[in-house]
């Protein structure tokens, strides 16, 4: 897709609930990879903001409905500063000495190696990653509001959209 050439390509868009999801969208790579861009982590950050940013432009308010893509998309933010080095304000470094259960495969606590100053700039790094995402977001759908209320339409008629017919109104 032109809009976010870094992003995987959506596959399928439904409004159906599923477990806790209200609704859902798949996104498929197009190809294996094994290493991860700073681009590539920016457009995935800025399509979970989408949601989010299209109720506030078509209702004008938010709602809870993006809580889970807020969550995953502070994550990666969180990751990309404290984990990959992709913050040019604090540099090539990590952050947080993680302890694991490797045979459980889970953390059990992270140390912090890091001053409150420190603390501080990756907490600003985090909300700079997410607030120039959700912008992108907004702007990338402003620019496509036509395909925004095409696909919100045809939604509320089939609830689940994939392949040629949700290629054909993205494009």
């Amino acid at each position: 897709m032109a809009r976010m050439p870094k992003a995987d390509p959506v596959n399928k868009v439904s409004i159906v609930s599923r477990g806790m999801a209200l609704g859902y969208t798949i996104h498929l790579p197009e190809d294996d990879r094994y290493l991860q861009s700073q681009g590539k982590f920016e457009a995935e950050v800025t399509g979970l903001l989408a949601g989010r940013a299209s109720e506030e432009l078509a209702f004008g308010e938010v709602t809870t409905g993006a809580s889970n893509d807020l969550e995953n998309a502070t994550k990666i933010a969180r990751a990309m500063v404290t984990q990959y080095g992709m913050s040019n304000v604090l540099g090539p470094r990590t952050f947080g000495q993680k302890e694991e259960l490797i045979f459980l495969g889970r953390e059990i606590s992270e140390q912090r190696d890091y001053s409150e100053e420190v603390a501080r700039q990756i907490d600003e790094e985090v909300k700079r990653i997410i607030d120039a995402a959700y912008q992108r977001a907004i702007q990338i759908l402003k620019d496509n509001r036509d395909k925004l209320e095409a696909l919100a339409k045809r939604l509320i008629e089939v609830e689940t959209l994939e392949g040629a017919e949700l290629t054909a109104l993205l494009a």
